[in-house]
């Protein structure tokens, strides 16, 4: 069966994680994701651990299902080049600068002037019509602009980030799915869409979800905060061994079980606890209770009984753990696939499921401008057209005939 988005042409010439996870969002589902690249290359390719150059692990995790090709768009030639692969894609997702985009000749009206019925994406720190436009942002502004950072207070006693990329993957999400939204549009009406993706908007509207709390009201009913993550007190839990693991009693049936399990039936009657409304109005003392009890037995143990009684709980994992987990290895969730340079890769699954929908799409990320010649090809360049343009910077230092630095 044919995958979603196959027949979707993408290129992405966004660096970082924003941008390129977002692209490897829609290569994931079947898009033909091309990655237009400077002379230098992604900064993730240098990255973390890797067995080559320019191919870090950072930069494995977001850019599977890629084809690489070189473009220098400072160059006429290089840009000209990039025109000719607009005229044949559906979508364009950048992160430069707003004036930048400008001055190279890849804003929305530049693009759409080759080709109308192009969706361009520009993901960004900010939108370019506020009092911010054009700050630049990475994770951690966008952790700390959007109060995430300032949540985690609560539990390190200071602001501090969230030890996960999570404002450039929270941001690419949105940036595919409004992708995806302007291509249904595009369908629709015939024209092109211009997508705007800011970060720090983007984890206002998600941190707001549960954190707007009583501000949800004008006036106020209350400080911003979810009570039960605001102040810490939902949290994972110490047992006995000195292991931790996940509880959660959240609904009645649940206390009712977790009660059974403890073996004090005369806690479901404590009136601080006996209701769903009574244990929200005292979190920080339900919490603290649910603590003290899971101190009393071990983990294993936990795990075994709460199964039993179907209450809510969780191993505290680490990464590590996840390699070995034995969900993960029962839905086939970690491929593997062999890189030229690489060796044997582990990718994670596509987590998405579709009916009718078998098989998973998993090419190794290109090396730094491995594709070029396919790609020329595909838009009808001979190759002496291709080598005057290698002769006029289209292509940076790249040599012309092995594809490589």
């Amino acid at each position: 069966m044919a995958q979603p988005l196959e027949g979707i042409k993408v290129l992405d010439l966004s660096t970082m994680v924003l941008g390129p996870l977002a692209a490897q969002y829609l290569g994931d589902l079947g898009a033909d994701v091309i990655k237009v690249e400077p002379p230098e290359g992604d900064l993730m390719r240098n990255i973390g651990p890797r067995h080559s150059a320019g191919m870090g692990a950072f930069f494995l995790g977001s850019n599977r299902n890629k084809r690489s090709i070189v473009l220098n768009l400072k160059t006429p030639t290089g840009l000209d080049t990039l025109y000719a692969l607009v005229r044949q894609s559906d979508v364009l997702i950048h992160s430069v600068r707003a004036s930048a985009a400008e001055r190279l000749g890849i804003s929305h009206a530049a693009l759409s002037a080759e080709n109308p019925r192009l969706v361009t994406c520009h993901v960004k720190g900010y939108s370019d019509e506020g009092t911010y436009a054009g700050k630049p942002a990475y994770d951690d502004v966008g952790q700390a602009e959007s109060g995430l950072a300032m949540l985690q207070s609560v539990v390190g006693g200071e602001p501090r980030y969230v030890p996960s990329i999570l404002a450039d993957k929270v941001t690419a999400l949105h940036a595919s799915y409004g992708i995806l939204a302007a291509l249904l549009q595009r369908d629709r009406s015939g024209v092109g869409q211009a997508v705007d993706v800011p970060m720090f908007e983007t984890m206002v509207a998600f941190n707001s979800v549960e954190h707007l709390w009583g501000e949800n009201f004008i006036p106020p009913l209350a400080e911003p905060g979810y009570v039960p993550i605001s102040t810490g007190a939902r949290r994972p839990f110490r047992t006995r061994d000195g292991k931790y693991i996940c509880v959660l009693p959240y609904n009645q049936g649940h206390w009712l079980r977790f009660c059974e399990v403890v073996g004090d039936p005369h806690l479901t009657e404590d009136p601080r606890f006996s209701t769903f409304a009574a244990r929200q109005a005292d979190q920080a003392g339900f919490w603290q209770e649910v603590g003290r009890r899971v101190a009393q037995r071990d983990h294993d143990d936990w795990l075994a009984s709460l199964s039993e009684a179907d209450v809510p709980h969780a191993r505290v994992n680490s990464i590590a753990d996840l390699l070995s987990d034995e969900h993960l290895k029962s839905v086939d969730f970690w491929h593997t696939l062999e890189h030229p340079t690489e060796g044997i890769l582990r990718m994670p699954g596509q987590p998405i499921a579709m009916s009718g929908r078998t098989t998973v799409r998993m090419s190794a990320p290109p090396k730094l401008g491995e594709h070029r010649a396919e790609v020329l090809h595909e838009i009808g360049l001979s190759e002496d057209e291709a080598e005057r343009r290698a002769r006029e910077g289209a292509f940076g230092d790249i040599c012309s005939n092995t594809g490589e630095q």
